[in-house]
């Protein structure tokens, strides 16, 4: 049975006011999810991006034209991630920019299979230059992510929004989104990590501003931050000091990339290291 939005964000609420900060896996498969809840996870998160990093690729392959972002997030939901997580919500990441599809219908069908919420990835916001410019001109920008998550919010399902400016972070906290991302960009470490991030001075300048804008009119909003430099709890504690504000963290890579490719590479070891008994 799906979790109400006001379900879910009373368990955040409370998670947040006895001092506990939001835990947001965003899972690329069902064991990962599956064992990211286990571990106490607030909650589940797939997208096609996440699937093409749990494949062994770049997660920025989800920005290219080889998939079909939505229809990835729906069988990932339908057939491997709602029935292993119990008792937790799980959210869909949806490419609201999609032209070939009505979005409202669907919305449903996310909701029909039993998704818990609705996020906007893969997001227009990480797209710059001409190319952004380009879609935004041409009705495939960041105004359909906010048009989806309002229609989401209005179903009566739990929203959050990666926003990378105080203008994104705004205009999907004005229609309703609960949770605001702020996104830092494509995550370092590990094996396929960027070696270009935004670094520590930058990312707390942003986090700063959105948060800063946020607390004037919507300060029941729940902030988190994701990617970028944070490969760790540590990098994370080391932000959330600077700016207190903050109420968790999305893991990507850090939720399923680096524990994997740390663990099986130390598992293989230690078979390979068994000596035969001839």
């Amino acid at each position: 049975m799906a979790l109400s939005r006001d379900t879910i964000l009373s368990r955040l609420r409370s998670e947040i006011a006895a001092g506990r900060p939001v835990y947001d896996a965003l899972c690329g498969t069902g064991i990962t999810g599956k064992m990211a809840a286990k571990g106490g996870a607030d909650m589940i998160t797939t997208h096609i991006l996440a699937y093409f990093r749990m494949q062994g690729l770049s997660s920025m392959a989800g920005y290219l034209p080889i998939g079909d972002a939505n229809a990835i997030t729906l069988e990932i939901g339908e057939r491997f991630l709602i029935n292993v997580v119990d008792d937790c919500p799980v959210i869909a990441g949806i490419l609201a920019a999609d032209p070939t599809r009505d979005m409202k219908v669907f919305i449903r069908k996310l909701i029909d299979v039993g998704y818990d919420g609705l996020m906007n990835c893969p997001t227009v916001a990480l797209i710059d230059g001409n190319f952004r410019r380009d879609l935004e001109d041409t009705g495939m920008g960041y105004q359909t992510e906010v048009s989806a998550l309002k229609f989401a919010s209005e179903q009566g399902l739990f929203t959050k929004a990666f926003c990378t400016t105080v203008d994104e972070a705004l205009a999907m906290a004005a229609v309703g989104v609960d949770n605001i991302i702020i996104h830092f960009g494509n995550s370092s470490g590990g094996t396929i990590g960027s070696k270009t991030v935004l670094d520590y001075e930058a990312s707390l300048k942003r986090t700063q501003s959105i948060c800063d804008a946020l607390k004037v009119d919507f300060p029941d909003r729940i902030i988190t931050v994701h990617g970028g430099f944070i490969e760790s709890p540590e990098d994370f504690g080391s932000l959330l000091e600077k700016e207190p504000r903050l109420d968790g963290y999305v893991g990507g890579s850090s939720a399923e990339r680096f524990p994997i490719e740390e663990s099986v590479p130390k598992a293989t070891r230690g078979f390979k290291s068994v000596p035969l008994k001839r």
